[in-house]
């Protein structure tokens, strides 16, 4: 094994010892000669695989670890001998499961489908991790997992995956900034997390759709549209009377700025509501969504991309504050906001809170 005669006799003497100091100095010495050449002939790597797996499992843990450590550093290390180390203690496993090249893609999965957040953390932060792999830990990792992972610009993920890093996100707020930082995460998704997500976050939301290229803007409209197949909640009782009035307004004419100010003062919030949706072709949910939790800059966002002017969104605002302390200190803040949003970035972020009311309206079909 590409020792010299002498030392090859040692070794050999050496595997006859009961000891487990002399086993461990076997085990050393057999690790040497495996790393005193840069490749080794088919036979060879058997004996070694065979051998080195047996004395390894003999071993005290900081011994194998010792071995994982410098198997870590081979491509051709012995593959059974891998198999063992990597379900092997965190301590040992980590340094092969973080960064050995050796280890195969049917490894990893066994691993990551097999062990705990340790291990699954480990291949993690692996310079690559293959979308296959990737699928298994979005399914088993914690939300800490998960962070690396999503960090990691190495890792493939699948459309799948970050559906469901999304959904996960959602309600999980440690691990929105990492979804919505993750430069490879489909724009349709990114923009799901708009609603869910804090002030800081929403303009990096907003940052990023100013980049959209517009081809790639429809694809990811069209991804988008197949995944919300489905409406986002029930309707109120009274949502069927107040959108067919809401139509006759819109069709004579008379659906302006006046009365969906008349309809929010007077707290005829589902008139309201339709009124908007219609007006701004949005889906009455997404509507719903923003008055309801008072996401002005949201609504910001729609009275832009909708030609609303100014005065009529701060109107919309002071009226949804309502008894909120400081409503008009709070309106003329969100108004600035309002002035300062670029109407391109309004329209393209608007397209796909669009996508739900197409979706409803293919549903409703």
């Amino acid at each position: 094994m590409s020792a010299n005669p002498a030392r090859l006799r040692e070794l050999i003497d050496l595997a006859q010892e009961a000891s487990s100091e002399r086993r461990r100095e076997l085990l050393r010495g057999l690790t040497d000669a495996f790393f005193a050449r840069d490749a080794h002939a088919p036979g060879e790597m058997v004996l070694f695989d065979q051998i080195l797996t047996q004395l390894s499992d003999d071993m005290e843990t900081v011994v194998r670890a010792d071995l994982s450590q410098r198997m870590a550093r081979r491509e051709d290390a012995p593959a059974g001998l891998l198999r063992r180390l990597v379900h092997d203690d965190i301590s040992v496993a980590g340094a092969l499961l973080s960064r050995s090249n050796a280890l195969s893609d049917e490894v990893l999965l066994d691993v990551a489908r097999s062990q705990g957040q340790d291990h699954l953390m480990a291949i993690s932060g692996r310079s690559h991790v293959p979308a296959s792999v990737s699928d298994v830990i979005v399914q088993r990792g914690d939300d800490t997992t998960l962070t690396v992972l999503i960090r990691n610009d190495g890792a493939d993920l699948s459309r799948e995956a970050h559906e469901r890093i999304v959904d996960r996100a959602v309600a999980s707020p440690g691990l929105q900034e990492a979804v919505i930082e993750r430069r490879s995460l489909p724009v349709d998704l990114l923009n799901e997390m708009y609603f869910v997500a804090e002030a800081r976050l929403r303009e990096r939301i907003l940052a990023r759709n100013a980049e959209i290229d517009p081809a790639d803007l429809e694809k990811a409209l069209e991804c988008g549209r197949k995944r919300l197949a489905t409406q986002d909640g029930a309707l109120p009782a009274d949502y069927a009377v107040a959108e067919a009035e809401v139509r006759a307004l819109h069709a004579k004419g008379e659906l302006g700025p006046r009365t969906l100010a008349a309809f929010l003062r007077d707290r005829r919030t589902t008139r309201f509501l339709a009124s908007l949706a219609l007006l701004a072709r949005i889906d009455f949910h997404t509507a719903r969504r923003i008055v309801e939790r008072r996401e002005l800059d949201a609504l910001a966002i729609i009275c832009k991309a909708a030609g609303f002017d100014a005065s009529l969104f701060l109107t919309f605002a002071v009226l949804i504050l309502d008894r909120e302390a400081d409503a008009m200190g709070r309106a003329r803040e969100y108004g600035q906001l309002y002035a300062d949003l670029p109407e391109e970035v309004a329209q393209r972020t608007i397209r796909f809170w669009r996508m739900r009311r197409q979706s409803s309206d293919l549903v409703a079909a």
